[in-house]
């Protein structure tokens, strides 16, 4: 059983950065910007719809109006994490370039 994370809150510290804080006192500073790739998530490198994002409070996750959002389990283990999500925002952005986006 995997424990569940709760984001407590965030503050924007720079392009595509965030401070993200949990509910068990880890802090993170996640660059989201290698990630930012395909119809979900390619959106939010307009850095006035990044800075929109918000913390839903039903499900502690950081949410974004085009309905991109990041799990916070994921968000809390961003190391172990990035290089899955580095890898798929490529093939989303080749998706893309070739005409193939789903």
């Amino acid at each position: 059983m995997h424990a569940l994370h709760r984001v407590t809150h965030f503050t924007i510290i720079g392009p595509y950065r965030l401070s993200v804080a949990f509910r068990d006192g880890t802090v993170r500073e996640i660059d989201f910007e290698p990630v930012l790739a395909g119809v979900l998530y390619g959106p939010l490198r307009d850095q006035e719809l990044f800075s929109r994002v918000r913390l839903d409070p039903e499900v502690h996750a950081l949410v974004w109006p085009n309905g991109a959002d990041f799990d916070p389990a994921t968000l809390h283990d961003w190391p172990e994490h990035l290089p899955a999500l580095v890898d798929r925002a490529r093939q989303w952005d080749s998706q893309t370039v070739s005409g193939r986006e789903r």
